[in-house]
């Protein structure tokens, strides 16, 4: 049986955390800030965020050696 090829573009997007969580960064982060309140900003500062649990086994499948 053949290896089972990561997905690439998932492999550069997702990580996986140490308690197996995984995590993503929100959309919209990189620019036209100005216009948002400081409080929204601080709020969206770090961008991470963990994906749900839906989505968990689609992204386990696009990266089986995760």
């Amino acid at each position: 049986m053949s290896k089972m090829k990561t997905r690439k573009a998932a492999a550069k997007r997702l990580t996986f955390t140490a308690t197996g969580k995984i995590k993503h960064r929100k959309a919209g982060l990189t620019h036209l800030q100005s216009k948002r309140s400081t409080r929204t900003q601080t709020r969206n500062n770090n961008g991470a965020e963990s994906l749900s649990t839906n989505d968990t086994k689609e992204a386990r499948r696009m990266m089986p050696y995760a």
